[in-house]
């Protein structure tokens, strides 16, 4: 089954150096850099969706707002795997901005990238 042609292809990301948030990307999903350049890299997602990565300087129309605005969630099958996701980012060195939590709809964890966009990585709860 096709997506429809209204399917988002690509997510955005503003950054102060591509080819750096490109290597953390990289190694923290285990996706091959496709593009590179000072201004721009990608990367593929899971499902046809690129992960762009601009430079924030280089933006047009200017951001008015850049990390930490929104975020990118991970969903895991479990608290457990969420503690091991959590245990593994932050011996990876990322900034864990909420440690494993139970919210109303899940446990989660929050981390920030370099750019300090939101990675948060959650377990849905029981409906």
């Amino acid at each position: 089954m096709n997506p429809p042609s209204s399917a988002p292809s690509f997510l955005l990301l503003y950054v102060a150096n591509p080819p750096a948030s490109a290597a953390f990307y990289a190694g923290l999903l285990g996706a091959p850099i496709v593009e590179s350049s000072p201004n721009f890299a990608m990367l593929p997602l899971a499902g046809g969706l690129m992960l762009g990565l601009w430079a924030k300087h280089d933006v047009a129309p200017a951001a008015s707002l850049t990390g930490g605005g929104a975020e990118i969630g991970f969903a895991e099958a479990s608290d457990e795997a969420v503690r091991a996701r959590h245990a593994d980012w932050a011996a990876r060195g990322l900034s864990i901005i909420q440690e494993p939590v139970k919210m109303d709809f899940g446990f989660t964890f929050t981390a920030a990238d370099p750019d300090g966009h939101r990675l948060r990585v959650f377990a849905p709860g029981a409906q």
